[in-house]
């Protein structure tokens, strides 16, 4: 068994011409593993081929050349084991509004060939909080528990790899909270591996431990989330000064930008200077300096830097 718990070799989709749409090469040539029990992120901009994939590793899109192996199992010669393997929970909100939460999770595990006496269907609405609504109709769920039942759908044939597309898009920061608590939970207790696709950059940060980055239909960067932060030397100091004063030029290495608040930005490349050499300059300015505070590099800063120079 491979210890991957996706594969995928020279992905490519072309999406043919319609009317006046020309036709669209949405992948080109991706290669891609991703190891098992991880939590994987897939990042992007809008367009960059992000749901293609995802389509096509759940079946729903047709490739136009390369291999995709899920839970080893080759996506052409095994289909029925390789989406038995997977999960989606989708970002659009598509339910049936005339089934309840129960009946939604069951006809989905039917769909998957789940015999009643393996159904875990209780279980699944405890794990996403929705007990107490589990017969009532979806039309009078809220949005935010018509997510989590797309998650509790995804769960029905409890697969090994669990994609979330967008999960917490317009959702309040409770529902969010109890989402990553759920996925880290299928993640260290069931060893299920984890992908997601963000536009909240902070969520990737912290929840992620490899990070894949697609732009333009072609695989930019693909690292630990770790050694991607490291690539970005950029730092801030956050300065509040003892009284009122405008932006000064500072030497060469330095730039200063004011804030809101009366607070003064200093960034500087922290692998050419210190912290100390910083402050020194400050002062050399007449600032006085009441308080200061530090801004390390985030995901934003280097998915940025690698989008833009693409």
């Amino acid at each position: 068994m491979t210890r991957n718990a996706i594969e995928i070799t020279g992905l490519t989709k072309t999406y043919k011409a319609t009317g006046k749409s020309p036709a669209k090469e949405a992948l080109k040539g991706v290669d891609l593993a991703i190891p098992q029990g991880a939590i994987f992120g897939l990042l992007g901009p809008n367009g960059a081929g992000k749901s293609t994939m995802i389509n096509i590793l759940a079946g729903l899109v047709v490739k136009t050349a390369g291999s995709v192996r899920i839970w080893g199992f080759d996506q052409d010669v095994n289909p029925r084991q390789s989406r038995a393997a997977i999960g989606v929970m989708p970002q659009e909100l598509v339910l049936d509004p005339f089934f309840t939460p129960r009946g939604a999770l069951n006809v989905q595990a039917g769909l998957y060939g789940v015999p009643k006496s393996q159904r875990k269907t209780d279980e699944i609405l405890e794990l996403i909080g929705l007990t107490d609504k589990a017969d009532a109709y979806a039309r009078s769920l809220s949005g935010g528990m018509r997510r989590r039942l797309l998650l509790g759908k995804a769960l029905v044939h409890n697969p090994r790899i669990l994609v979330l597309d967008e999960p917490t898009a317009g959702v309040d920061i409770e529902l969010r909270n109890m989402l990553w608590a759920n996925v880290r939970r299928l993640n260290e207790e069931r060893g299920m591996t984890i992908i997601l696709t963000t536009h909240y950059l902070e969520e990737a940060q912290e929840m992620c431990d490899e990070i894949a980055i697609i732009n333009h239909g072609q695989l930019v960067t693909r690292d630990s989330t770790a050694n991607l932060l490291g690539r970005i030397s950029g730092k801030t100091l956050i300065v509040t000064p003892t009284s009122e004063t405008t932006a000064p030029e500072m030497p060469d290495g330095i730039t200063c930008t004011a804030k809101p608040g009366g607070t003064l930005a200093f960034a500087y490349d922290n692998s050419k200077l210190s912290a100390d050499a910083v402050l020194d300059a400050i002062r050399s300015k007449g600032i006085g300096i009441q308080d200061v505070r530090s801004e390390e590099a985030d995901l934003e800063d280097v998915f940025l830097s690698i989008t833009s120079s693409r």
